[in-house]
């Protein structure tokens, strides 16, 4: 398209001493093109999602189906407590098994790159771990087996996955839908892994993103506590 238009202006002044121009791209942050540095980088973080949903949802389901949430409802223990304690139970097997394979296979075994500070991208995973697993346990609810727990799986993560720039890039979907995404959590997780690990941005860039995922992680534990509760009363 460049020398298109300079061929045009050159024909049209007759000015035909003027060189042509050479056009050289380089791509930032990989100049090689290597797709295992976005890709391996990129299926932890699709992973984390995933696997925070699934396991926290699979773990409530199970308990009810074998009865051991009636247990929990006669000892001393409160909803929230009982909600707590799998949101972080399930958000710390989530946070070690990334960060192993974060150094292990993708640092070590990949030899991809990381520039930015690991443990601000872990205290964002953190934070968008506490909303993920919220969700499930909101979709747990709603379910009444596992069967159906799966179905509202593909419902839920599918298009969290693809809209929310993990797969493609967001600026190629309609406006609609990057506004529509901004109210999910791993939207603003994919936003800040990019500039952490790819570009090396530091807490005064990724700030907007840590609000987003601590509001929307509030929002999300606060409506499955509601949730959680009446289907603990409707189990009494």
């Amino acid at each position: 398209i460049v020398l298109d238009q300079i061929n045009e202006f050159v024909r049209r002044e007759r000015a035909v001493s003027i060189p042509p121009v050479e056009l050289v791209l380089r791509a930032r942050f990989n100049p090689e093109l290597n797709k295992s540095w976005f890709g391996g980088a990129m299926q932890i973080i699709n992973n984390i999602t995933m696997l925070s949903i699934v396991l926290t949802g699979a773990a409530l389901i199970r308990e009810r189906e074998h009865g051991t949430l009636e247990h929990l409802l006669v000892m001393p223990v409160s909803p929230f407590e009982i909600m707590a304690s799998k949101v972080l139970a399930m958000a710390a097997v989530v946070l070690v098994a990334s960060a192993f394979s974060l150094n292990v296979v993708v640092r070590g075994l990949m030899g991809v790159p990381i520039e930015g500070s690991l443990p601000l991208f872990f205290f964002g995973a953190a934070l968008h771990l506490f909303a993920t697993t919220s969700l499930g346990i909101v979709l747990a609810t709603l379910a009444r087996s596992m069967p159906q727990f799966g179905m509202l799986l593909l419902m839920v993560l599918l298009p969290l996955q693809m809209l929310s720039g993990g797969s493609t890039p967001r600026e190629s979907m309609p406006e609609l839908v990057q506004f529509v995404m901004l109210a999910a959590p791993n939207t603003h997780f994919v936003l800040l892994s990019h500039g952490i690990l790819y570009r090396g941005a530091g807490l005064e860039v990724v700030w907007p993103q840590l609000i987003s995922l601590t509001v929307i992680g509030s929002i999300l534990f606060t409506f499955s506590l509601a949730r959680f509760r009446k289907t603990l009363a409707a189990a009494e």
